[in-house]
């Protein structure tokens, strides 16, 4: 007599297909039910009450700082002449025009405004090397282990920092007038000193006089080609005299503040590093460029940036100083910005540019990072990069040099 079928073998823990089915579905919705995040309570009310609590700031700085921004760009692409709101009906849309005539169209406005550039182009040029070097160079000295009094020294050295931009511009005209100071030392050592602030000479073209080139009459190459408005020969005549003196002024006053974020740095170091370089026999001058320098990197960035951004923004010191003069030397695009709004009531050039210099500071701040950058932090997010899109295209990981 044949056996019954005992019907498919079940494993253990099998059981009836829906009571498993239904098993699970209640288990895994039980668990998805802990693992959602609760809606009310407290937790769920963080994300508002922090909402809540930054409202405030968002609002000032909507109002008082993008909003203006907002309006100075909309008054840079109309003709408002500063009469009434910028958003009246009499006012109309005029859109690249105010670029236009400072930077294609031949004309007055196009010779100012090349003429600041170059002025704060050669301006950026010495002020930026020489407060970062001199900075740096006054932090290593307050830092050194055998100095005494450095508090002494580091109050010296911050104190023109914290004294007004204005009243120190007042005393440095006076020091650099045709009587001044600086010319009665010179005097002393047998220089006849300039006219400090009537004399439009830049020093390249003074170096070359010096060299033995007639200035008067400088070649047909660099004298007939124009660029901006400008012939080459302008371009390449270096800061003026007066400028000179402005960028002493400049470096001598902000290398207090920077000189402090060096410190900080430097202070920051561990002492075992130095003394490690120390023990394996390296000098003053490798322990500084491979081991201080180094990690000193992010510190010059912002050094590097400030200044930069300062450079570019000068403005007191050219107003209390000089205005422009002599010749329009000392003319830099904050100046003109300034004077073409509230002087020659051109609000729409004098907004154009603001934004033309805040895309210069932008894409000369850019450039910084890219060339500050750490090249071996760069090969490694990009390897990163490459094997997380070689994971997701299902490709397998990829190998490269780094």
């Amino acid at each position: 007599m044949s056996e019954p079928n005992p019907g498919p073998a079940q494993g253990p823990g099998s059981g009836p297909a829906p009571a498993r089915t239904a098993a699970a579905a209640k288990a895994s919705g039980g668990r998805g039910r802990r693992e959602r995040s609760p809606r009310g309570g407290i937790r769920g009310r963080e994300g508002l009450a922090g909402w809540l609590f930054v409202s405030p700031v968002i609002v000032v700085l909507g109002l008082f700082l993008v909003v203006p921004i907002l309006m100075a760009l909309w008054v840079s692409l109309s003709d408002w002449n500063g009469q009434g709101s910028p958003f009246s009906s009499g006012v109309h849309f005029a859109g690249a025009d105010n670029y236009e005539q400072i930077v294609t169209k031949p004309g007055l406005a196009q010779s100012d405004f090349m003429t600041s550039l170059r002025n704060n182009a050669y301006y950026v040029l010495f002020v930026v090397p020489l407060q970062t070097a001199l900075s740096l160079g006054l932090a290593l000295l307050v830092n050194g282990r055998r100095l005494k009094g450095k508090g002494f020294f580091r109050t010296a050295y911050y104190f023109p920092a914290v004294t007004s931009s204005v009243a120190i511009s007042v005393v440095f005209l006076f020091i650099f007038s045709s009587s001044g100071v600086v010319n009665s030392l010179l005097a002393k050592i047998g220089v006849d000193g300039p006219a400090w602030f009537a004399d439009p000479r830049g020093i390249i073209h003074l170096a070359l006089g010096a060299l033995g080139m007639n200035t008067d009459a400088p070649p047909s190459a660099l004298a007939d080609t124009t660029v901006g408005g400008l012939s080459l020969w302008d371009w390449i005549s270096g800061p003026s005299i007066a400028m000179t003196a402005i960028i002493a002024l400049v470096v001598w006053t902000t290398a207090g503040t920077f000189m402090l974020m060096f410190l900080a740095a430097l202070q920051d170091i561990p002492l075992e590093v130095e003394e490690a370089a120390e023990i394996d026999g390296t000098g003053r001058w490798q322990r500084f460029r491979h081991v201080t320098l180094p990690m000193l990197k992010p510190t010059l960035f912002l050094v590097l940036t400030l200044g930069l951004i300062g450079t570019w923004q000068v403005f007191d010191q050219i107003y209390v100083m000089s205005k422009g003069a002599p010749a329009k030397t000392t003319l830099t695009p904050a100046f003109l910005s300034y004077q073409s709004s509230f002087t020659d009531n051109e609000w729409g050039q004098g907004s154009a540019i603001a934004f033309i210099l805040f895309a210069i500071i932008v894409a000369m701040t850019l450039l910084q990072r890219f060339i500050l950058r750490d090249k071996d932090e760069a090969r490694a997010k990009a390897a990163t990069r490459r094997a997380a899109k070689a994971a997701r295209s299902g490709s397998g990981p990829t190998t490269g040099a780094a």
